[in-house]
């Protein structure tokens, strides 16, 4: 007997998108097996005999993962397909292989992204209870106090949300330009975190940049340019949690 496995499965290790993502691709039916729609979570499909398509277009695993760490400029959006034609990261990444961004980083935050056409590489490190370290260097309006960065440490209320406790250094205040730089790594994933961590304490953002995942960073890597994640690199943000 050949070996099935779940649809959704499939469709992470052909590196479309994550399982979760994926599951949702079957609920809305954008996904065909043998050119029928199919919208049940629990299917399995045979790889070696049936065809997956998804937007009418065959679907495969492709033969070799890759990991790409990129340094993200300002001005790219983290989606492949983009609503207004604004320029995207996959637009700065050529490869032959199909990737996805892991995670995402707003369009006017720069640094460390990290693509892969490996679904469940994308769901350990994007998934909130794997506690994936990502650090940013911000700089915000006015002089930060300590007790401003207790209170970041501790955890501040973002809308509905109290932030997990956060490693916060400063790095520079500047009573001149009345401008403070921070560095704050956090485990978390929520949208513009960062950005509303600061305004939580009254204070703007005006740059932010992630300088690392999982301790590996991008100091080296001009922005707009990418390479390759080693093999030991990929195994310390596997392990990371």
């Amino acid at each position: 007997m050949e070996e099935e496995i779940r649809l959704q499965k499939y469709i992470a290790d052909c590196g479309v998108t994550s399982r979760r993502k994926a599951e949702e691709l079957i609920i809305q039916g954008k996904i065909k097996v043998n050119g029928k729609v199919v919208t049940e979570l629990g299917t399995k499909i045979n790889p070696k005999k049936d065809i997956v398509l998804y937007n009418d277009k065959e679907i495969k695993v492709e033969k070799k993962n890759v990991y790409i760490l990129l340094n993200k400029p300002i001005g790219y959006v983290t989606t492949a397909k983009d609503q207004f034609d604004r320029d995207s990261v996959l637009d700065l990444v050529k490869v032959k292989e199909r990737i996805v961004p892991v995670g995402r980083l707003d369009m006017y935050t720069s640094g460390a992204l990290i693509l892969t056409n490996d679904g469940d590489f994308v769901y350990k490190v994007t998934h909130p209870k794997h506690e994936i370290d990502k650090t940013y260097t911000v700089t915000i309006k006015g002089i930060v106090t300590s007790e401003e960065v207790d209170k970041l440490r501790k955890g501040v209320k973002i809308e509905e949300y109290i932030t997990k406790p956060a490693k916060v250094k400063i790095l520079k205040t500047d009573e001149e330009k009345n401008e403070s730089r921070l560095e704050i790594t956090i485990h978390e994933g929520k949208n513009r975190q960062v950005r509303k961590m600061c305004e939580a304490i009254n204070h703007k953002v005006l740059a932010l940049h992630r300088s690392k995942i999982a301790g590996i960073g991008v100091k080296d890597l001009p922005l707009g340019k990418w390479r390759y994640l080693t093999s030991k690199e990929v195994e310390k943000i596997i392990k990371s949690n």
